[in-house]
């Protein structure tokens, strides 16, 4: 337990001040680096516009990858996290359309969302899939509902109340409430990651499930509550989505789930479990936005980005095989 003991103590240690000697100062070099070279490349990247609009973009998605790379922490995987993301989007579009107030509607969606992430759970937890093989199936049975609930037919949601329109649109002062509710996620949960002893559960389980299991920690239960959790962050993603573009479309979200693993791998999160920051992930989502805005100012096919994506995340998993090889010899 000696070792367990030095590793809670390092998670309370706060991620600023542990940068020197971690993964996120490469990743902050590497960013730093891109965007110096991209000041030369385009006279469009170094602006305002452009970065008000990066922000915008992965600070959606970085809500949920923080619920991902708690899920990678523990040993687990979702890869329906795109279609629970549609699900939400959808079915709180439907119920505004069908007479709901849009606040009740989305709350309504987000408990659904976390429904679906109690189904996983007990997949995993109670019938003992893999995290998987349980979230592919939910990734196509939940895509399968946005189409249902749907027909097909994107949902036209330009009704929106304004109030409810400028979670998505609104500003305070000039900062998007979207980024400020993003930037509240991250605070919270790097917190409770380092300090909550709930969430310290999470290092000890996606360590070694066996030893924390005898150490007394229910192991089930965490990998339950973090699989819960991880849908339910995506089922408040897809809410602000909806905010946002003023529509519900089934087809949204479809691949989203290759940017959110590839950033949580990317910023530290171990496939094998035991590892990872909620401050790497972010750092993660957002090398991947520097690089999709990149690619589309030098005006670089759609095609050429999804595998330059994906080459990316080969790389990052590597990385993390190599480290985790040379952490077991």
């Amino acid at each position: 337990m000696a070792i367990d003991t030095l590793a809670a103590k390092d998670m309370r240690i706060p991620s600023w001040k542990r940068l020197g000697s971690m993964r996120e100062a490469g990743l902050i070099a590497i960013i730093l680096a891109l965007c110096i070279a991209m000041s030369f490349a385009s006279p469009h990247f170094l602006t305002l516009g452009n970065f008000r609009a990066m922000l915008m973009s992965f600070s959606v998605e970085g809500i949920v990858v923080v619920g991902m790379t708690i899920l990678l922490i523990v040993g687990g995987i979702d890869l329906a996290v795109g279609s629970v993301v549609c699900f939400a989007m959808v079915l709180s579009g439907f119920l505004f359309l069908a007479g709901l107030d849009p606040w009740t509607a989305s709350l309504i969606g987000i408990l659904a969302s976390s429904l679906i992430g109690c189904v996983m759970g007990f997949f995993v937890t109670v019938v003992g899939l893999n995290h998987f093989i349980t979230s592919l199936a939910g990734m196509v049975i939940v895509r399968g509902l946005c189409l249902i609930i749907t027909k097909g037919t994107p949902l036209s949601l330009f009704t929106l109340p304004p109030s409810f329109k400028a979670i998505g649109q609104g500003s305070f002062h000039g900062v998007p409430y979207v980024i400020i509710i993003f930037v509240a996620v991250v605070v919270l949960f790097d917190f409770l990651l380092r300090r909550a002893t709930a969430l310290r559960k999470v290092f000890y389980t996606g360590s070694n499930e066996k030893a924390a299991l005898y150490s007394g920690i229910k192991t089930k239960q965490v990998k339950f509550w973090v699989t819960v959790l991880c849908s339910t962050l995506a089922g408040f993603a897809g809410v602000i989505y909806m905010s946002r573009f003023g529509a519900a479309t089934p087809t949204f979200g479809a691949g989203m789930e290759l940017n959110i693993i590839a950033a949580a791998v990317i910023g530290g999160a171990s496939l094998n479990g035991g590892s990872g920051t909620i401050l790497g992930a972010i750092l993660g989502i957002a090398l991947l936005s520097v690089v999709t805005s990149s690619l589309v100012l030098l005006d670089i096919s759609v095609y050429w980005q999804d595998m330059i994506k994906g080459c990316i995340l080969l790389t990052a998993v590597s990385i993390d095989h190599f480290l985790h090889k040379r952490k077991a010899s």
